[in-house]
């Protein structure tokens, strides 16, 4: 299915590692969000468990092989193209994704950039606004801090 004007929703995942209170971020190398620092994830594959997306995802974005842990969203993304050059599309949503975003611990691997990625980097919670990522990855990430919070207070 096409991610560019498609015909449906792209079903969307991604996994945040926090490591040492930082949580390990990625520069996007494709489009949407060219260029821009990211929770690390891509699109699920036919016949793929969302947990299964996410692993994979990581470990082709990240060289990470992780552990899916516990969801924190489900949120849609819908980018419009009011510049288009097709009239027709102008109001039809460019992309449009349903991401699925869960907390996921690192079991083996050194983070370093895969696939898409251009670069990562890893930022404690207070650190965050230095990356200018998108409000909603940021309320993600903050989510993700205090789940993993609570999970070290109860192990």
């Amino acid at each position: 299915m096409a991610r560019e004007y498609p015909d449906r929703p792209v079903v969307g995942v991604g996994g945040v590692v926090i490591e040492n209170g930082r949580a390990l971020l990625i520069k996007r190398g494709s489009e949407p969000l060219l260029g821009q620092w990211s929770i690390p994830g891509g699109t699920l594959e036919l016949g793929e468990s969302l947990e299964e997306g996410v692993a994979r995802e990581l470990l082709e974005e990240t060289g990470l092989e992780v552990k899916v842990l516990d969801m924190i969203e489900a949120f849609d993304r819908i980018f419009r193209d009011p510049a288009a050059p097709d009239p027709g599309n102008r109001d039809r949503p460019r992309y449009h994704y349903v991401i699925v975003d869960y907390l996921c611990e690192r079991i083996t691997g050194e983070a370093k950039a895969g696939s898409d990625v251009t670069d990562i980097a890893y930022s404690t919670e207070e650190e965050l606004e230095r990356f200018h990522m998108t409000s909603t990855a940021t309320r993600v990430l903050h989510r993700a801090f205090a789940m993993d919070r609570e999970r070290r207070k109860t192990r």
